[in-house]
């Protein structure tokens, strides 16, 4: 599925000026007048109520909302972000919705998903005003590797809380390509989430470049017929460290991508799913098998 989308100019960084560009800029005040009129949003979250993984919401939306506060720096101001398909998100089901994107870093790609989140729970369909840092989605999760999560330090550990389901990779342990039995919870815990909220997914299960679409979110399509929204990540590569959590370079060109959402029919097959999902977030690939399967006819 061909991205239509094309970057704009994104000039090199300077430190940002009371009358200059990016939030602080010319706009600063036409913001701030368009601050006072929006309406916030009832958070609804009791001290001690608790999503379906035990987490308590007030604990969550608080580090959720710290998160959020000290990377919109980094998405908005040393690089500008662009969001392009906001408008697809606002009328979305508040549960039973599966995101799967392509995966470039381990955090800066969730936290950036989690930024457009809390936006559009606003009517916001980019994230110029960080007032949504303040009201986070908190019935919003993420697929992760359990030995990233949960055996990598206190900060993953924090990331975990605010919205991991962990599971366990067999094909990839501490670095290296193994062969394991699968994690047989994984899809429970998948489930239980989608019941409650918004669940992003990484079918390529690494951010090792150009590695194969697993047939995983496939399956899981097929099994809880989810709203499926595709999203295709750009640049976050190139902007940040592998782990996504110190930037290595400003002024780049960065984009969040958000397709129309689909609903596979009950019809639908495996196989058919699988490519769905290949053509959007690894356009090249799909174009590649196509014109090799074409290739194979002309030759039979």
């Amino acid at each position: 599925m061909k991205s239509p989308f094309r970057f704009r100019n994104v000039p090199k960084f300077k430190a940002p000026k009371f009358g200059s560009g990016g939030f602080f800029g010319n706009t600063f005040l036409k913001r701030l007048n368009q601050m006072t009129k929006i309406k916030l949003p009832k958070t609804g979250i009791k001290l001690f109520k608790k999503d379906p993984f035990g987490n308590f919401l007030f604990l969550k939306s608080a580090l959720m909302s710290f998160f959020g506060i000290i990377t919109y720096y980094k998405f908005n101001i040393f690089n500008r972000m662009q969001v392009i398909g906001a408008e697809h998100l606002l009328k979305l089901p508040n549960n039973n919705v599966l995101f799967i994107s392509n995966h470039q870093t381990y955090y800066a790609d969730v936290i950036a998903m989690f930024h457009v989140f809390g936006s559009v729970r606003m009517k916001f369909k980019n994230i110029d005003i960080p007032i949504y840092t303040l009201f986070p989605r908190v019935n919003s999760y993420y697929v992760a590797a359990e030995e990233t999560m949960v055996k990598s330090g206190i900060i993953p550990k924090l990331y975990s809380y605010a919205g991991a389901i962990t599971v366990r990779r067999s094909w990839r342990q501490g670095g290296t390509d193994v062969q394991g039995n699968s994690d047989i919870k994984a899809p429970a815990k998948i489930k239980k989430a989608l019941e409650d909220g918004w669940v992003i997914t990484f079918p390529q299960g690494t951010t090792k470049e150009g590695a194969p679409i697993r047939k995983g979110a496939a399956h899981l399509i097929k099994s809880y017929s989810p709203l499926v929204v595709p999203v295709r990540i750009h640049g976050f590569k190139n902007a940040f460290d592998k782990k996504g959590i110190f930037l290595k370079k400003t002024g780049v060109k960065m984009a969040l991508e958000f397709f129309e959402p689909i609903q596979f029919d009950e019809e639908a097959g495996i196989e058919e799913i699988h490519n769905v999902i290949r053509q959007y977030i690894m356009p090249e690939a799909a174009q590649e098998a196509e014109n090799d399967a074409q290739n194979d006819g002309e030759a039979i």
